[in-house]
């Protein structure tokens, strides 16, 4: 656990507050709003790390991030949010660099997928990768995506 500010930031699974996970992703992401709850507990659960943000008065859930990984050499970044009246503290931010940098994959290659925070991701060197090394294919769920 670390403290940022008045937040406590926590990668301990046991601690997530699944109705406050549910209710975003389902509501309020545009990413991903098509899936079930049971498609998101599942997702969450067989997430490789997770990391939520904590108020530290209350211990109420206002962020959170997951990454799907082989535990050694790349590092998949989804879901990270912070809810409403949690935004403009940096804690997206802090969210961010609690997951990628000062966690076990620390030294891994980082992929998202993201139509917005550019900016906050181009901070901790993410780009647009423009080798031609990286190629995807859209699931049956693309439409649902854009």
């Amino acid at each position: 656990m670390r403290i940022a500010g008045d937040y406590e930031l926590d990668d301990d699974p046991g601690r997530l507050d699944l109705d406050v996970l549910w209710k975003f992703l389902s509501t309020e992401a545009y990413w991903g709003r098509w899936r079930t709850r049971d498609q998101v507990e599942a997702a969450i659960a067989g997430s490789w790390r997770v990391v939520g943000a904590y108020e530290r008065a209350t211990g109420r859930q206002v962020g959170f991030a997951r990454a799907i990984s082989d535990g050694v050499t790349s590092a998949y970044l989804a879901d990270v949010f912070v809810l409403e009246d949690a935004r403009g503290s940096g804690l997206g931010k802090e969210i961010v660099r609690e997951m990628i940098d000062n966690g076990p994959g620390a030294g891994m290659r980082w992929m998202l997928h993201t139509a917005d925070a550019h900016g906050l991701y181009r901070q901790f060197g993410f780009g647009e990768h423009t080798k031609g090394r990286f190629l995807e294919r859209e699931g049956a769920n693309r439409e649902a995506l854009r």
